[in-house]
């Protein structure tokens, strides 16, 4: 593995000299391996159009901004669908069904994040090679990306589908709340082709500074999921499946809308048939990025599932209110996971240009956002978070006890949520210069951090421990990606040379 690593970074500095030789300019022109432009594409810089966005030139936190916003209004309309999804199913279906939805949430994000950050891990190769201007060889990528996503989407489907029962038995979920449980993530991991089929396209066009569009079919399929739900749930009565048949249906209509636009509007990206000749090779480059990408995503989940468990075994109302509050927490942390995004990009970008001054501007200024927003955000969460709760229920037996937990834990990670700023910054942009294995390991550090605190913890301390568990895992993760970013470019200075 040391080797073939070596052999990347290699023939990354013999393509860094030979650029420098042909007195050819880091930007991002139309030009093919041979650094002519390529035939029958025009020449020219495609950032100069509205639909992609170069950022190895101009102010870093412009750019960043700028690629974040929609990125941002995207996480914002998720998440607002998930708070939709839980208020309807949660008002109209009760706290049991509410508790199943979110009985499985720590197994969702480990499967449905590991689409998402493998997705985004294959794009980092494409957002490498457009700043550098090899757009033959982006599109390359782009075409073994498509091959490798659907198969890898073929089997991650028939595996969890087999295993969803066992998985919510292991939880430890009550048995009045385990039937739905089970049907909800069934249906759920049914659909992970279509999670793919859109995080892959969302991906791609990020990877070459288009964040808008991603966003705009977002909206499009959010809107539609909403009304589906309440379709399904209150003229159908299909229960917690309802909602499940619901969100799937609406991911495939963004993967389809991308698809769409990307064969009408982006022919940066048509991929012709002189490209799509398989490479083991780019193939290896992209699972030994995107892999990793994803399984950082899982592993931080087992952390999350092992604290999910223990909060379950305290009861269905202990498990409603951590649902309500993690719903809040999503939304709150949405500015969080966009700049997280761009961060990716941006450095990818930067690293492929081998612009080393732009990344560490950029990093220092985006970790600097990142705290301002907590800590202004995050206490506004801990102030308002029972009454924000309270949204979700119904009054009824029993939903004060809901709200008060809920009240708890928004609380307690409200006034500390500035720790996460570090893990969100710093770890993408550990990524985006080559170095998945490093970055995977703080995914490692969380895990070991969740697991220990809220397992050590539940018994002293009950839900109180369950609401500290999350500071644990970013105070333990934070410190590791902070010296790592750190090490990792003085290391890629030393070796591409500094500019």
């Amino acid at each position: 593995m040391k080797e073939m690593e070596q052999e990347r970074e290699n023939g990354r500095a013999v393509e860094s000299r030979r650029m420098r030789e042909r007195g050819q300019a880091v930007e991002t022109g139309q030009m093919g391996e041979t650094g002519q432009a390529e035939p029958g594409r025009p020449a020219g810089n495609p950032a100069r159009g509205s639909r992609v966005r170069s950022m190895t030139e101009g102010s870093p936190l412009r750019h960043i901004l700028l690629f974040m916003l929609p990125v941002l209004l995207g996480q914002v309309v998720q998440q607002t669908y998930n708070m939709m999804d839980s208020i309807i199913v949660g008002r109209l279906l009760g706290a049991d069904a509410l508790a199943a939805v979110g009985a499985s949430s720590s197994v969702q994000f480990m499967v449905l994040g590991f689409c998402s950050g493998m997705c985004d891990g294959f794009a980092i190769h494409a957002a490498q090679s457009f700043g550098a201007g090899d757009m033959r060889t982006m599109r390359r990528y782009v075409y073994h990306m498509a091959v490798l996503a659907a198969a890898i989407a073929v089997l991650l489907t028939a595996v969890t589908c087999f295993l969803c029962p066992g998985i919510i038995r292991v939880l430890r979920t009550p048995d009045n709340i385990c039937d739905d449980a089970v049907r909800y993530l069934m249906i759920l991991f049914l659909g992970i082709p279509f999670t793919i089929f859109y995080n892959l396209q969302a991906s791609i066009l990020r990877a070459v500074g288009n964040s808008r569009e991603p966003f705009v079919f977002l909206l499009i399929s959010s809107v539609l999921n909403i009304f589906l739900d309440l379709f399904a749930v209150a003229i159908l009565h299909l229960g917690v499946a309802g909602a499940a048949l619901a969100t799937i249906t609406s991911q495939a209509l963004s993967g389809l809308l991308c698809l769409l636009f990307i064969r009408r509007r982006m022919a940066l990206l048509h991929v012709e048939r002189r490209e799509r000749e398989w490479s083991g090779h780019l193939a290896l480059n992209l699972l030994l990025m995107g892999v990793p990408m994803g399984l950082q995503f899982s592993i931080t989940a087992i952390g999350s599932m092992v604290m999910q468990a223990c909060n379950n075994s305290l009861g269905s109302v202990y498990v409603s209110g951590f649902t309500t509050g993690e719903r809040v927490d999503q939304l709150v942390m949405c500015p969080q996971v966009a700049l997280s995004s761009s961060m990716a990009t941006y450095v990818g970008q930067n690293y492929g240009a081998l612009r080393f001054d732009r990344i560490r501007k950029g990093v220092f200024q985006a970790f600097l956002l990142a705290n301002a927003y907590a800590l202004v955000f995050g206490s506004l969460m801990a102030l308002t978070g029972r009454w924000t709760a309270s949204l979700f229920l119904s009054p009824g037996p029993g939903t004060d006890a809901i709200l008060d937990a809920a009240g708890q834990f928004l609380r307690t990670v409200g006034f500390t949520f500035f720790l996460v700023s570090a893990v969100n910054v710093y770890r993408p942009s550990i990524q985006a210069m080559d170095c998945p294995g490093r970055a995977i390991f703080s995914g490692v550090i969380e895990m070991a951090a969740r697991c220990i605190f809220s397992l050590v913890m539940l018994e002293k301390l009950g839900f109180t421990a369950i609401c500290w568990t999350h500071q644990a895992a970013w105070i333990s993760a934070g410190i590791y990606v902070i010296f790592m970013y750190y090490h990792v470019i003085a290391m890629r200075e030393r070796q591409f040379g500094r500019r």
